[in-house]
């Protein structure tokens, strides 16, 4: 009994001593509670503001969380207007032959066409077409203008599409008339049709280059024996094909028919040897009589490939030009050649080829990496993609790389009346000029 009544006290202190544990691990647990609310709503606060109306009678709480900066759009004196409408970031363009229009195609499956002649408009219509079950990276208008050739990103192969009008005329249609059966099946990068509408040609990320009819049956394959390709093209006079790789040098063929149209062969033509590096792209004029090429080297240069080369003669470097930025891999040279363009990540020079010095350079031009650049077939306008919209520029240098031209030509003319007619495509270039700089004095923005 006596240990039965001495054990009674030991309990009450045990069970004393619990509840006073228990009570402070439970004042503890609500005040680490508190403390984290506290610190949560401390956290929240910079992610709030209080905005108060126009009366100051009311604030509502507004949340900024998530809340992106918008991009300033690009501006520039030499823009002439931008063209918006694709959904995701436009992958590749071409001019048609006729002037008249230019065709974009985006990763969202669609194809825009719209008119060169509403380029100064505040507004820019455009008529869409759609690729079926994939999405167009590559386009090259047909030499009459009424189709395109498009290379397929998922199928990696080339589809034609078809412009038409509906039966009432109203407006123009786009749709897909064709496929090509796949020849080969590695990266098509690059792709052309000659302007004789003979061949199609498409360019491939390893060291092939195909050769079609136009029904897309293989008339020849040419290794380019460059370790990769790394662009190719076809020249605008439709006589040659080129490619350029991982080698220092581009490398020019030449399509041959014979007199009843068949195919013959295709033949080396010519190359162009002086780059220390590979050589990310080229391009030529429109008669093929120069041409221009960038390379990893960091450098761009200027030639003239109007040579007989059937008797070994080498094309003939112009001027060699340095890069303003190593970013800078893709170059296009106007169709009349007096001016070249040079693109790389969202920047963009450009270039006289009279005096070989770069006169402009654009930053932030786009939103994502640059994908092409172009002028049109007239050299007015210089355009560019990367993100969801093109820019479209006045090709300013090429305006005062023709002033220049046409004072020698003034100073060269024999009769009175050219020399007349000189002075007034002087006088509109000038003008032209002076309108797009916003100057009234042509001439002293053209020295």
């Amino acid at each position: 009994m006596a240990d039965e009544t001495s054990s009674v006290p030991v309990i009450a202190v045990t069970a004393a001593v619990g509840a006073v544990v228990l009570l402070l691990i439970l004042l503890c647990g609500i005040g680490r509670k508190e403390q984290k609310e506290e610190e949560q709503e401390q956290s929240e606060e910079p992610k709030k503001t209080e905005k108060t109306n126009e009366k100051g009678s009311r604030k509502t709480k507004i949340s900024l969380k998530g809340k992106k900066t918008a991009h300033p759009a690009f501006t520039h004196q030499w823009l002439a207007g931008t063209l918006k409408g694709h959904g995701s970031p436009i992958l590749a363009f071409d001019f048609s032959p006729n002037g008249k229009y230019i065709l974009t195609c985006a990763e969202d499956r669609s194809l825009m066409l719209w008119s060169v002649k509403e380029f100064l408009q505040k507004e820019h219509k455009f008529i869409r077409g759609s690729v079926e079950l994939d999405h167009a990276t590559k386009l090259a208008f047909s030499p009459d203008s009424r189709a395109v050739v498009a290379s397929l990103g998922n199928a990696n192969i080339i589809r034609i599409f078809r412009l038409g009008k509906k039966e009432d005329g109203s407006s123009v249609t786009i749709q897909g008339a064709m496929d090509f059966p796949q020849h080969h099946n590695i990266e098509i990068i690059s792709i052309g049709i000659a302007s004789n509408g003979k061949f199609i040609m498409t360019c491939h990320r390893d060291t092939t280059i195909i050769i079609y009819n136009l029904k897309g049956e293989v008339l020849s394959r040419i290794d380019t024996h460059q370790m990769s390709n790394s662009f190719g093209a076809v020249s605008p006079c439709g006589r040659f094909v080129g490619s350029s790789g991982f080698t220092p040098d581009v490398k020019v063929w030449e399509v041959l028919f014979d007199k009843s149209g068949g195919f013959k062969e295709v033949r080396r033509a010519y190359e162009l040897k002086g780059h220390g590096a590979g050589v990310h792209s080229f391009s030529f004029s429109n008669d093929s009589s120069r041409m221009a090429s960038v390379s990893k080297d960091g450098t761009w240069k200027f030639w003239d490939t109007d040579v007989r080369y059937e008797f070994d003669q080498d094309p003939k470097l112009l001027y060699t030009g340095k890069l303003s930025h190593p970013s800078l891999h893709l170059i296009t040279l106007s169709p009349d050649a007096r001016s070249v363009a040079l693109a790389g990540d969202q920047s963009i020079s450009i270039c006289s080829t009279v005096s070989g010095k770069e006169e402009e350079f654009f930053e932030n031009v786009h939103t994502d990496t640059i994908s092409q650049i172009g002028f049109d077939v007239s050299s007015k306008y210089l355009v560019s993609t990367g993100d969801k919209h093109a820019q479209v520029f006045h090709n300013v240098t090429g305006y005062r790389a023709t002033i220049a031209d046409l004072e020698q030509k003034e100073k060269k003319a024999n009769t009175a009346a050219m020399k007349e007619r000189i002075r007034n495509q002087i006088k509109d270039a000038r003008s032209s000029l002076a309108e797009i700089l916003g100057t009234t004095n042509g001439h002293a923005e053209s020295m």
